[in-house]
C-alpha cells in the first residue's frame, strides 16, 4: 500500500468526520439497533475502500477516528481492537461496487421501517415526506441474515438506480453521493413509514393522484418543473443546522 498524500490524508479526515457525524444523528434520532446496522462511506482513490463502524461499538459511540478502513477482501486495514460486521460488508461492499454514485450507504432497522418492510404494499404516498420516493424505491425479498455474497448481485440489481431500498422482512437502506444526502434521505423515508404505519393504524388511507405523486417527486428531486419557486439550498441547510446541532449536544463525535 502506498503512502498517504497529505491532502489524501486531509480528504479521509474529512469523510471521517462527516460519517462520525451521521452515526451520532443516528442515535439522536433513535434510529438505532444496538451494535447492529452500519453506514458506509467510500474513500477515494483506485482502491475498493470504504469505512464503516468497529463492531461492538454503539453508533453514539462513534468517532471519526475509531471509523474501520475495510478492504475489497472485507478485512479492516488497520488494526483496531474491533472486527467489521460480516453483513455490514456483504451489504455495503455490493452497493458501493455497483453503484459510483453511492458514495454513502445507510442501513437501518428502525420499527416503522421493519413494520412497511414486513407489508406486501410496501412504502405508500401517504404524505408528502413519501412522495420524495415515489417510485423511486426498490425492494428485496428476504433471504435470511446477509452473511452470502451469493446474495450480492440480487441485491444490488433490486436497488438498481433508486435512492432507497426496503429489504422487505428486514429494513431501510438509502445511499446518497455525499454522507449527508444519505442521511437526509434515511432521515425522510423512516419518518415517510412513521407516518404511514400511524395513519393506517387511524381509518383508510387517502392517497393522491399518480400524477400529484410524480410531480411531488421531481419537485422534491429539484426537477426543472414549471413552478413560480425552487429550493435548492434546503438539504444544505438541513444538514449545516444538524451539524450545529451536534456540536452543541456532543461534538466528541469529530475526535
Amino acid at each position: 500500500m502506498h503512502a498517504e498524500s497529505p491532502s489524501g490524508a486531509a480528504t479521509e479526515q474529512r469523510l471521517r468526520r462527516e460519517l462520525a457525524a451521521v452515526y451520532r444523528l443516528v442515535a439522536h434520532f433513535g434510529m438505532t439497533d444496538l451494535i447492529f446496522t452500519h453506514i458506509s462511506l467510500r474513500l477515494p482513490g483506485p482502491e475498493a475502500r470504504f469505512l464503516i463502524n468497529p463492531y461492538g461499538l454503539l453508533f453514539e459511540e462513534i468517532t471519526a477516528s475509531n471509523l474501520v478502513v475495510v478492504g475489497p477482501d472485507g478485512i479492516a486495514q488497520r488494526q483496531t481492537g474491533h472486527p467489521v460486521n460480516p453483513a455490514g460488508f456483504v451489504i455495503h461492499a455490493a452497493v458501493h461496487a455497483a453503484r459510483p454514485d453511492a458514495h454513502c450507504v445507510l442501513h437501518t432497522h428502525t420499527r416503522a421501517g421493519c413494520a412497511v418492510a414486513a407489508t406486501v404494499e410496501g412504502l405508500l404516498p401517504v404524505n408528502q415526506m413519501s412522495m420524495e420516493f415515489y417510485d423511486r424505491v426498490g425492494y428485496h425479498d428476504y433471504e435470511g441474515v446477509a452473511l452470502s455474497l451469493d446474495e450480492q448481485a440480487r441485491l444490488v440489481a433490486d436497488l438498481g438506480v433508486h435512492p432507497a431500498l426496503i429489504l422487505r422482512n428486514h429494513g431501510l437502506l438509502t445511499v446518497g453521493t455525499t454522507a449527508a444526502q444519505a442521511f437526509l434521505r434515511m432521515f425522510y423515508l423512516n419518518r415517510a413509514c412513521e407516518i404511514q404505519v400511524s395513519a393506517a393504524a387511524t381509518g383508510t388511507l387517502n392517497l393522491p393522484a399518480a400524477d400529484v405523486c410524480e410531480r411531488s417527486a421531481r419537485q422534491l428531486a429539484g426537477a426543472d418543473i414549471d413552478d413560480d419557486f425552487t429550493d435548492p439550498a434546503a438539504y444544505d441547510m438541513a444538514w449545516a443546522a444538524l451539524l450545529r446541532l451536534l456540536d452543541r449536544i456532543d461534538p466528541r463525535y469529530a475526535d
